[in-house]
């Protein structure tokens, strides 16, 4: 029996031939990740009495969250984390100027097809993009790897998610997963690999993979993959310093799940609304709503393409008096091709605020709402007092929706505006 893209990973990593959904294999990861919470695993290294590591070189650290610091107990938190570093001899590490852990690791070329990457974040799941597979686990867990240099995981079972047509104008991935999401539920696929297969998929950037594979956890899954193609090759051209990967795919006889069919051409723009991801609608059931923060940001949406799909509906205008849209860039390769390109200059000359790269106003650091006040985001989740008061509510969207409702104030179709 052929095996899916995360069986063949689980397999490789763990010296087995073979596996097959829910076998507990012992796993050795490619790269271990952590950001800010970084000083909680050294805090459990320091418990044990540990003094070595078990390869690190397969060690990233990147210090994304509230970065720069903004209090002391922050500052110190970092400075831990530098020292180890240092202490430890960890070359991939990178401070509070590079921007978000998953965007710095795979623009600097640390993420390649058929690798597992485990890490201090739940969207690591956005390493399939590039065929690689993601996954977060806690700190407890990322000092035992750092000492080990393996953690037992589950083999999940794989839900095939087939993409036919194109999007239509003012229709972004973002759409696309939230309109999963809303159809699957935060819970549908609860440990579960997700894999894009479809001829759409052929037309999908890597910075759309990025988006969907990204919001694939908030239906729960325990990765997300999108099989390496020659865009994953163009992409990784001149970023991997030789280091040489091959392909992966699903065999012809994988066995999937379930199988999820989506017509990218019935979609179109969806809104997350507060307070779970889950809770989608069409833009238009929820146009009109007073908006007094746009955020355009995080992981799932601060990428370059991003950026400039908001500076197209944005150029040579002017947002609402009674907005703030802060623009917070994924990392600072993004910022500086922005800035190249001229993409920056004209969302701030539209009224945008610039923050410097990094989680931001996702990770509730700056751009935090008061009592009352509603924002709507591209970031992928919109909780309760994620960004802020408990009494304020946050929207998610796309880009392209983002910069329609800074424009008029309220919660607007794209469509409309392009």
């Amino acid at each position: 029996m052929g095996m899916t893209i995360a069986e063949k990973i689980l397999a490789r990593t763990s010296g087995a031939s073979s596996v097959s959904p829910g076998q507990i294999v012992d796993a050795y990861p490619d790269l271990v990740m952590s950001h800010t919470a970084t000083w909680r695993s050294v805090d459990v290294m320091e418990r044990v009495g540990a003094t070595r590591l078990h390869d690190p070189d397969r060690i990233a650290i990147v210090l994304d969250h509230i970065a720069p610091a903004k209090t002391e107990k922050h500052a110190a938190d970092q400075q831990r984390s530098r020292e180890f570093a240092r202490r430890y001899g960890i070359r991939k590490f990178y401070d509070v100027d590079a921007g978000i852990a998953h965007l710095v690791l795979m623009e600097a070329g640390h993420v390649a097809p058929g690798d597992l990457i485990v890490g201090t974040d739940s969207h690591c799941t956005i390493y399939g993009s590039l065929g690689a597979l993601g996954t977060g686990i806690g700190y407890t867990e990322v000092a035992s790897v750092w000492l080990t240099g393996k953690l037992w995981m589950k083999v999940p079972p794989t839900t095939r998610i087939e993409l036919s047509g194109r999007f239509r104008p003012g229709v972004y991935a973002k759409d696309l997963m939230l309109e999963l999401i809303g159809r699957l539920g935060a819970d549908g696929c609860t440990y579960e690999s997700v894999e894009f297969h479809g001829p759409s998929m052929a037309e999908m950037s890597v910075s759309e993979r990025m988006t969907m594979t990204n919001l694939a956890m908030e239906m729960g899954v325990k990765c997300a993959l999108a099989p390496p193609d020659a865009k994953t090759e163009a992409y990784l051209a001149g970023r991997l310093d030789g280091r040489a990967y091959a392909g992966i795919a699903s065999d012809a006889d994988a066995v999937f799940s379930r199988t999820v069919g989506v017509d990218l051409r019935a979609l179109e723009p969806m809104v997350a609304c507060p307070s779970q991801v889950e809770n989608v609608e069409p833009v238009g059931a929820v146009a009109g709503t007073r908006l007094d923060q746009v955020f355009l940001g995080s992981c799932a949406n601060a990428k370059y393409e991003d950026l400039a799909v908001a500076a197209r509906i944005l150029e040579g205008k002017t947002i609402h008096s009674g907005v703030r849209f802060i623009i917070t860039p994924g990392s600072r390769r993004i910022m500086l091709e922005a800035m190249r390109t001229g993409v920056l200059q004209t969302l701030v000359a539209s009224g945008g605020t610039l923050t410097n790269p990094g989680c931001g106003a996702c990770a509730g650091d700056g751009g935090v709402m008061a009592d009352g006040e509603v924002s709507l985001s591209t970031a992928n989740r919109n909780f309760l007092g994620r960004m802020g008061s408990r009494e304020s509510r946050i929207y998610l969207s796309s880009p392209a929706t983002a910069a329609a409702s800074a424009l008029t104030g309220v919660i607007s179709d794209p469509r409309e505006i392009i």
